[in-house]
C-alpha cells in the first residue's frame, strides 16, 4: 500500500526531553571505535573548552531515531516497518551535542516519492535543548519496500 503523500509537511508535536548522558556518549564512541579524547574524558573536553564529554557526530541518532517513531508509527500514514531499509542519514550542527544536553525533538515529513515500486519517505528532526537552544537538524531516508 502507498504512503499518504499528503503527509508531506506535516510536522509532530515536540518529544519529551532527552536527557543526554556522559556514559551514554562513552558507550556509544567505544562502540563506533571513536577513541578522541573529547567523546571520552571529561577533563580532556574541559581543557577544550567544553562543559562535558562531546558525543561524536553521529550520536544524535540516539535520539532521532526513536523520536521517529512519531512517524513510523502513525498508523494513517501507511509505513510497513517489515518491509523498512535504511537509506540515508545526514546532519547539520549549529553545535556539537555534549553530556548534560536536554534535547527536544521536532519531527517532519519532508518528502514521499514512489520508484520502481518502492516508497521513500525522508524525514527532517530538528533538535534543540528544552530551552529552545538550536542543536542540530537531522535527516533520514527510509525506503519501504514494495511487494515482490
Amino acid at each position: 500500500m502507498p504512503l499518504d503523500k499528503s503527509f508531506v509537511g506535516r510536522t509532530y508535536p515536540p518529544t519529551a526531553p532527552y536527557q543526554v548522558g556522559r556514559e551514554k556518549i562513552r558507550e556509544f564512541a567505544k562502540a563506533i571505535g571513536a577513541t578522541d579524547p573529547l567523546y571520552l574524558d571529561p577533563e580532556a573536553a574541559r581543557a577544550a573548552g567544553y562543559t562535558d564529554v562531546v558525543a561524536p557526530p553521529t550520536f544524535p541518532v540516539v535520539i532521532t531515531m526513536v523520536a521517529s517513531r512519531q512517524i513510523i508509527d502513525d498508523p494513517e500514514l501507511g509505513v510497513d516497518y517489515s518491509r523498512v531499509v535504511h537509506g540515508d542519514q545526514r546532519f547539520a550542527y549549529q553545535r556539537p551535542v555534549v553530556a548534560g544536553d536536554e534535547l527536544v525533538c521536532v519531527n517532519t515529513v519532508e518528502d514521499i516519492i514512489s520508484r520502481g515500486g518502492h516508497e521513500f519517505l525522508t524525514t527532517r528532526t530538528e533538535v534543540s535543548t528544552a530551552a529552545g537552544q538550536p542543536v542540530l537538524s537531522a535527516w533520514s531516508k527510509i525506503v519501504v519496500r514494495g511487494e515482490c
